[in-house]
């Protein structure tokens, strides 16, 4: 076997993509028992974006991902890993589609599934592959489009669900910028997220997913921060998979997070988007210019599996 030259990955670019119908909280009150305050007040949530018929997790991934590219500065990258717990057909697969739409020549494509953990798990997976030699640059896209799965007469899970996707390009680079992952799962838990049954439709144990991030999830969240060599003090961008803001801000509070880093806030105008919270948030926010240069997030997803994965990485230069 040829040794090979150790190195690791780094991110070059982000992209994302809404639905163009924004659905206020104030609309949702008319065809449920609601109101913005009770919505606020719960969740955090003022508006979510939805998606019309011509809006797919292929047609919103494959414009998320060319935004990254765009700002990456490329056309095309020898890996694609797409991460989604709303896709509709089996073959062909998402990843291989949104490739064939960006014109890309040939690259490795893959779908991986772990709900709202599924882009923290697919960074991993194309750092990977990249520093392993697999693979000299990688698309990671979340997409998800929830209302397909939404009980729209519920008022306990409708009012979170939404449609989106974001984008993120990694590239080869001599220095590591991004830490090996924590990921793992939760035993007991597998059924506290759940898109089953006929028609499928979304439904939750919310309270014990509460209950399970504001109680057991800071230590694997210190975890990775101690695999990369870091402390919350090192850290510039604290961006949790945007479930409820109820849940975003005490965990940032619990891992020691104060005033001085930029916490992602995207669920406010987006709602819950699975996969696609954590790059969603971080896209919008760095291309309307908060987010520093070269700085360092904090990622760190979880969700249905019961599954989790989070890891440091440096922003762009």
């Amino acid at each position: 076997m040829s040794a090979r030259t150790p190195r690791g990955s780094r991110l070059a670019g982000f992209g994302h993509y809404q639905p163009k119908r924004i659905l206020t909280n104030e609309e949702l009150a008319q065809s449920v028992d609601t109101s913005d305050e009770w919505i606020r007040t719960r969740t955090g949530i003022r508006e979510r974006h939805i998606a019309d018929s011509s809006e797919t997790v292929v047609s919103m991934a494959t414009e998320a991902a060319r935004m990254a590219l765009q700002d990456a500065g490329l056309e095309s990258v020898s890996l694609v890993v797409l991460a989604s717990t709303t896709l509709v057909d089996r073959t062909p697969f998402t990843a291989a589609r949104v490739a064939d739409a960006l014109g890309m020549p040939g690259p490795a494509v893959i779908d991986i599934n772990t709900a709202c953990s599924g882009f923290e798990h697919a960074v991993a997976i194309a750092d990977q592959a990249i520093s392993s030699g697999s693979a000299d640059s990688a698309l990671v896209i979340g997409a998800e489009r929830l209302s397909d799965v939404t009980d729209w007469t519920d008022r306990r899970t409708c009012i979170l669900t939404a449609d989106g996707a974001g984008a993120a390009v990694l590239v080869a680079s001599d220095e590591p910028k991004v830490s090996p992952v924590v990921w793992g799962s939760v035993p007991g838990m597998t059924n506290a997220v759940v898109i089953d049954g006929d028609p499928q439709v979304f439904s939750q144990d919310g309270q014990g997913i509460m209950r399970w991030a504001l109680t057991k999830a800071a230590p694997h969240v210190r975890r990775a921060l101690e695999i990369a060599g870091v402390t919350i003090d090192d850290i510039d961008v604290v961006a949790f998979h945007q479930a409820n803001l109820r849940l975003i801000e005490p965990l940032a509070k619990a891992i020691g997070a104060t005033g001085k880093q930029i916490v992602i806030h995207d669920i406010e105008e987006s709602g819950n988007t699975s996969a696609a919270s954590v790059p969603l948030g971080l896209s919008k926010a760095w291309h309307r210019g908060e987010l520093p240069r070269g700085g360092r997030a904090l990622l760190f997803g979880f969700g249905g599996g019961f599954a989790y994965a989070g890891q440091v990485v440096e922003l762009p230069e």
